[in-house]
């Protein structure tokens, strides 16, 4: 385990800050424990930022609920933010109430794991009756997953035979279940090694199965349907779109980076990561590389479509917040500038 805290990480990234110059700002605000940091960490390292016009200024915040919402979310509505990623799901909602924010861009097929203990009786979706299942809250998109899934597959709604507890940040629901509190938790991926490599807990299923079986894409594992977009606001995007243009060929060229470089997770997982175990490291490395989605088209774009659709079906409007993704949401037609 490291000393790692928020004010060490950022501290590291300040490291490469530097100075932007007369480039647009884009004020990043990203979780502490969320994975985008790697990637954000990665532009900063190595100045992709300023290679493609633009000055990522990079802060690291909370993970916990602001109002119901992500702290991310909340400071991207407040004007405090130009540039966040959340799942697609959640952006829906929020557009649709309203706030004029759009998704420019994947990140990747950002979901979760159910984590049990060892001596777990839970081996699958179909024994979650009757438990009680740790979640971030009840409109995390892993909880949407498993209802979905349980409602199609196994004829029940977990939201009523089992009991769901809200921790409002990842750091409590790993708690809840270190402390035996619930009987398992959906955690959210990059957290899942940090727990199973290194205590008495297994992964059940990872939720990526869950996405790729309920769009319809378990056939094409090379195409990852995202779940997380990058996001930013109406008004930054008209403002400075050659900014959002060039952070979309700075992520590319940190994905790049990212899938060949083992020696830059090592450092990651030293100056970022809370456990630098380094089989949490690799653990980490690898399932980064397989969900993170470079880019992409309107055949992506369809398949979330498709996803969304199928959870509604499902699940229902209600356990998704939002009965259809609203119009203006995605905008795949933004290029990468020459």
């Amino acid at each position: 385990m490291t000393q790692i805290d928020i004010s060490s990480q950022q501290a590291a990234i300040d490291e490469y800050q530097g100075d932007s110059g007369d480039r647009p700002v884009l004020r990043a605000r990203f979780e502490h424990n969320g994975s985008p940091r790697y990637m954000l960490y990665t532009i900063k390292r190595f100045g992709y930022d300023h290679d493609h016009g633009f000055h990522l200024d990079l802060r690291l915040v909370s993970d916990e609920l602001d109002e119901g919402r992500e702290t991310v979310e909340a400071k991207l509505q407040a004007g405090d933010a130009d540039l966040i990623d959340i799942d697609y799901i959640s952006t829906a909602r929020e557009r649709a109430d309203g706030a004029p924010i759009v998704a420019f861009h994947p990140y990747g097929q950002t979901v979760g794991g159910l984590v049990v203990p060892d001596d777990s009786e839970i081996e699958g979706l179909a024994d979650l009756t009757g438990h009680r299942i740790g979640v971030v809250r009840r409109l995390d998109k892993n909880w949407i997953l498993v209802r979905a899934a349980c409602r199609a597959a196994h004829g029940f709604d977990p939201d009523e035979t089992a009991t769901p507890v809200e921790a409002g940040s990842k750091v409590e629901l790993t708690r809840l279940l270190e402390d035996g509190e619930v009987d398992a938790i959906l955690q959210f991926w990059q957290i899942v090694p940090e727990i199973v490599e290194t205590g008495p807990y297994r992964e059940v299923l990872p939720m990526s199965t869950l996405v790729d079986r309920l769009a319809g894409t378990e056939s094409d594992a090379d195409c990852p349907i995202p779940v997380s977009t990058f996001l930013t606001s109406e008004d930054y995007l008209a403002a400075h779109p050659d900014a959002v243009r060039g952070f979309t060929g700075a992520f590319q060229d940190a994905v790049e980076r990212l899938q060949r470089d083992d020696g830059l997770w090592d450092e990651i997982g030293e100056r970022l990561m809370y456990e630098d175990d380094p089989a949490v490291v690799r653990a980490v490395r690898d399932r980064w590389r397989e969900m993170v989605v470079a880019d992409w088209d309107e055949s992506t774009v369809e398949g979330m479509e498709r996803l969304f659709d199928h959870l509604e079906s499902v699940a229902g409007a209600d356990a998704l917040g939002v009965a259809e993704l609203p119009e203006g949401l995605f905008r795949p037609e933004l290029e990468v500038e020459a």
